[in-house]
C-alpha cells in the first residue's frame, strides 16, 4: 500500500472505535512513492523500544575524547593562567594593584601621568594607554601642575608631600628640573580632579550651568605651558563619563533591588504558579484562545480596510491628493505619503488580500486546525500524567550553568595566560623603534632609549614564545566550539528525554493505567545509556554551523570598513543562508530526536525517517506547527502580562489600599522588568516543555495513522478526542 505525499486525513474511513472500516489492505508494510521507502512495522509494537543497543559508537568515543580534551584544557589554562591580571589593574612596571603581600597593597588605583595621550577608551580598559601608569592609594582632588608644586614648594612642603603621590618614586623633595622631568617621566606634569572607576583615575566630570566642568572649570594649564579646554580632556577620555554616570545609576539600582527583592520573589513565584494552570487550562481552553485570536486577526483587518477606505474618501476634493508616489520621490517627511490617495487605496488593497488569505485558510483548513487543537489539550493531559517532566528545565538550566561557567573561566584563564610583555611607548609617537618588545630593568641603558628620548618600555600585555602561548588563539576557539557541541548536547539530551516521557504516554493504550513507572527518569537513562553518540552527532552539526555563523560575523565586524558594497552584499546573503540553514537543522533534530527516544535508533535513521513522516505530512506539520507556536507564545505573553501588570500597581503605589508595595524607589522599572522578564522566563521553561511534549504526540499520532487501522487487533492509540475528530472526516467523506 503506497500514500502519496500530503494525503488528506478524509482518505481514511473510519467507523466506531475498535471496528476494522479502513479501507484498505491489512498488510503492514508502508511505502511512499516521493519520501521513504517501504518499512516494516512490528504488529505487537506498544511504545518506545525497550530491547536497544547503543547508536553511533563512534560518534560517542569522539565526543568522550573531546570532553577528555576539554577537561586538560582547562586544567592547562588553570596552570598558567592568572585571574588576578583581570581583578588587578597592572601598572607600567607589570606589577598589580592592590595585590595582598606586594608594595603596592594599600594602591589599589591605577593613575595614568597623560591622559591626553589615550585616543580611545578602550585603551584605557585594555591597559595600553601609551602613557606611564602608576599605582596610588586615591585619586587626585584637586588641579596642580608640576611648576606650581615646584613655586609653592618653597613656602609650604605639604604641597610636595600631596604631589608625590602621584609620582614613580617618593623623595624628600622634588629635585628635578621640569625638562629633566619630562625625559625621565618620574612624575605627570599635572594633575586635575578624578575619582575611581574601574580601579582607575578618571576626571571627574560635571555639568554647570549646561557647561562640562572639571573641578568649576572649563580650562585649565596641562603642565606644558598649554591651556586645555575640558572638552578635550572629554575627547581623550570619549565615553568615560557616561560610564561614570552610569555607576551612580548603578547603585540606585542596587538600591532599588535590595528594597524589592523579596517582592520580585513572589513575582516569580506566582509566575511559575499561572504557568502550570495555564498548561491545565489548555486542556479546555486552546480551541477558545485560538478562535479568539483568529477573529480578533479578522477584526483587526477589517478595521484597516475600513479606516484606509475613510481616508481615501477624504482624500477625493483635495487637490494634489491625486499625485502618485512616483511623482514626489523620496521624502524625508513621511507625512506627505499620507496626503495621497495611491498610499490610502495601496494599504486598502494590501489589508483586503490578507483578510481574503486568513478566511480562505480557514475555509481549507478548518479540519486542521480543529486536529492541532486536540493535540494541544492531548499535551495538557500528558503533561498532568507526567508532572515531573515541569521539573525537568532545572536540571537542564543547572547543566547549561555548568557549561557556561566552565568555558567562561577557561576563557579568562586562556586570555592571561603567560609572562608580562614591554612594549616600547613613545608619547609623540616619532620613534622607529615604537611597539618593539623591551626589558625595562636594562631599557635606559639601551640604544633605543638614546634613539628616542622620551620613549618608555612600559606594560602592554600578557604574553610569551612557548609553544603554548602561540596557540592561544587556537585554545580560544577550540573553547568555543566544544563550549557550543556541549550546550547543544545537553538541549537535545533535555528533548529526547522528555519525548521518550511523553511516548511513553502516548503508546499507553489504558491511560493512565499502563503508563509505564518513572517515565522520565527511564527516558533519561536510555538516552544517556544507548544514544550520547547519536545526540553528539546532531549537536555536532549544530555547533558546526553556528561556529561558522560566528567566524562570519567577526569577520563582518573586523573588516566593515575595508569591504565593498558586493561583498558586503555577498556576506549578508552567506549570513542569511546560515541563519536558515540553523534553524532547519534544529528543526529536524528536534524531530530526529523524538524517533530516537521512540525506535532506538541512530541519528541518520532517525533524521531519514523522521523528515519522511513529516514530509508525507507537509501540510498537517505548517498548521500544526505554527497554531501549536501562537498559542504558547500567547501564554508566554500572559503569564509575562499579568504579573507584570500587578508590579507596576505594585511599585508605582497604585494600590495602596490592597497590599503596600515598596516605596522610595529610584527607578521603579528596574524590579518592573526584572519581574516580567523572569516571569516570561519561568513561563518559557515550562512552555518548551509543552512544546516538546506536542511535537511527541504529533509524531506518534502520525505514527499512530500510518502503524494501526482502528481494528481491534491495530486499535488506535490516540485519545478519545483526536478519535472523534478523524471518525467526523470520515463519516463527511463518505456522504461526499
Amino acid at each position: 500500500m503506497s500514500r502519496q505525499a500530503g494525503s488528506s486525513w478524509s482518505s481514511w474511513t473510519l467507523g466506531k472505535p475498535g471496528a476494522s472500516t479502513i479501507e484498505e489492505p491489512s498488510g503492514s508494510d508502508l511505502e511512499d512513492e516521493n519520501f521513504g521507502s517501504p518499512r516494516t512495522f512490528d504488529p505487537d509494537f506498544k511504545g518506545p523500544v525497550a530491547d536497544r543497543s547503543c547508536t553511533d559508537v563512534l560518534c560517542c568515543i569522539i565526543f568522550i575524547l573531546f570532553i577528555i580534551g576539554y577537561i586538560l584544557l582547562g586544567l592547562m589554562a588553570w596552570v598558567h593562567g592568572d585571574p588576578r591580571r583581570v581583578a588587578y589593574p597592572t601598572d607600567s612596571n607589570g606589577h598589580f594593584c592592590g595585590q595582598k603581600g606586594t608594595p603596592n597593597e594599600n594602591k589599589t588605583i591605577l593613575f595614568y601621568f597623560n591622559l591626553f595621550s589615550c585616543t580611545s577608551p578602550s585603551l584605557l580598559v585594555n591597559l595600553q594607554c601609551p602613557t606611564t601608569q602608576i599605582c596610588v592609594s586615591k585619586c587626585p582632588e584637586k588641579f596642580l601642575t608640576y611648576m606650581e608644586m615646584h613655586f609653592m614648594y618653597r613656602t609650604r612642603e605639604n604641597y610636595w608631600s600631596y604631589y608625590s603621590q602621584f609620582c614613580k618614586a617618593a623623595s624628600a623633595k622634588p629635585v628635578k628640573a621640569f625638562t629633566q622631568l619630562l625625559l625621565d617621566d618620574d612624575c605627570p606634569t599635572a594633575i586635575f580632579p578624578s575619582r575611581p572607576f574601574l580601579q582607575r583615575c578618571f576626571p571627574d566630570f560635571s555639568t554647570k550651568n549646561g557647561l562640562l566642568t572639571i573641578g568649576n572649570k572649563t580650562t585649565f594649564n596641562d603642565g606644558s605651558g598649554k591651556t586645555r579646554n575640558v572638552v578635550e580632556l572629554r575627547a581623550a577620555a570619549n565615553g568615560v563619563n557616561k560610564i561614570l554616570d552610569a555607576r551612580a545609576i548603578g547603585m540606585k539600582v542596587f538600591e532599588d533591588y535590595a528594597t524589592t527583592w523579596y517582592w520580585i520573589l513572589i513575582g516569580l513565584t506566582i509566575a511559575m504558579l499561572l504557568s502550570w494552570m495555564f498548561v491545565i487550562l489548555l486542556r479546555v481552553t486552546a480551541g477558545f484562545l485560538f478562535w479568539v485570536f483568529i477573529l480578533g486577526v479578522i477584526g483587526i483587518l477589517a478595521y484597516g480596510i475600513w479606516h484606509c477606505y475613510q481616508e481615501y474618501s477624504k482624500l477625493q476634493e483635495k487637490p494634489n491628493s491625486h499625485l502618485s508616489i512616483y511623482n514626489i520621490g523620496i521624502q524625508t517627511d513621511i507625512s506627505m505619503y499620507f496626503q495621497l490617495k495611491q498610499t490610502w487605496f495601496t494599504f486598502m488593497i494590501i489589508l483586503a488580500i490578507l483578510e481574503v488569505i486568513v478566511i480562505v485558510m480557514l475555509i481549507f483548513l478548518r479540519d486542521r486546525i480543529r486536529v492541532s487543537i486536540a493535540l494541544l489539550k492531548e499535551g495538557s493531559k500528558a503533561i498532568g500524567y507526567i508532572p515531573s517532566t515541569l521539573i525537568y528545565p532545572v536540571l537542564t538550566f543547572i547543566f547549561l550553568s555548568i557549561c557556561i561557567s566552565y568555558w567562561a573561566v577557561t576563557a579568562v584563564y586562556l586570555a592571561t595566560s603567560g609572562t608580562p610583555i614591554y612594549k616600547v611607548i613613545a608619547p609623540e609617537g616619532q620613534c622607529e623603534h615604537e611597539n618593539k618588545t623591551c626589558d625595562p630593568e636594562i631599557f635606559n641603558t639601551t640604544e633605543i632609549a638614546k634613539a628616542c628620548p622620551g620613549a618608555h618600555c612600559n606594560f602592554a600585555f600578557y604574553g610569551g614564545k612557548s609553544l603554548y602561548h602561540q596557540y592561544i588563539t587556537t585554545f580560544q576557539i577550540v573553547n568555543l566550539f566544544i563550549f557550543l557541541w556541549l550546550i547543544n548536547f545537553v538541549i537535545a539530551l533535555g528533548q529526547c528525554t522528555l519525548a521518550g516521557a511523553f511516548a511513553s504516554y502516548y503508546w499507553a493504550l489504558k491511560k493512565p493505567d499502563d503508563i509505564p513507572p518513572h517515565p522520565l527518569f527511564t527516558a533519561f537513562g536510555r538516552a544517556i545509556r544507548y544514544h550520547t553518540g547519536s545526540l553528539a552527532f546532531g549537536s555536532l552539526i549544530l555547533a558546526t554551523i553556528q561556529m561558522v555563523r560566528l567566524v562570519l560575523q567577526y569577520l563582518d565586524n573586523r573588516l566593515k570598513d575595508a569591504q565593498s558594497n558586493i561583498s558586503r552584499f555577498l556576506q549578508c546573503c552567506l549570513k542569511c543562508c546560515f541563519w536558515c540553514l540553523e534553524h532547519v537543522v534544529k528543526f529536524l533534530n528536534r524531530h530526529a530526536y523524538v524517533m530516537i527516544a521512540i525506535y532506538g535508533q541512530n541519528f541518520c535513521r532517525s533524521a531519514r525517517d523522521a523528515f519522511n513522516l513529516l514530509m508525507r505530512n507537509v501540510l498537517k506539520v505548517a498548521v500544526m506547527d505554527r497554531v501549536t507556536e501562537f498559542v504558547l507564545t500567547l501564554g508566554k505573553i500572559l503569564v509575562a502580562g499579568c504579573i507584570g501588570i500587578l508590579a507596576f500597581l505594585l511599585f508605582t503605589e497604585r494600590i495602596p489600599m490592597i497590599v503596600e508595595g515598596p516605596t522610595s524607589l529610584n527607578y521603579y522599572w528596574v524590579p518592573l522588568l526584572t519581574v516580567i522578564i523572569g516571569s516570561y522566563l519561568i513561563a518559557h521553561g515550562f512552555f518548551s516543555v509543552y512544546a516538546m511534549c506536542i511535537d511527541t504526540i504529533f509524531i506518534c499520532f502520525l505514527e499512530d495513522l500510518e502503524r494501526n487501522d482502528g481494528s481491534t487487533a491495530r486499535p488506535y492509540y490516540m485519545s478519545q478526542s483526536l478519535l472523534k475528530i478523524m471518525s467526523k472526516q470520515s463519516s463527511q467523506t463518505k456522504k461526499q
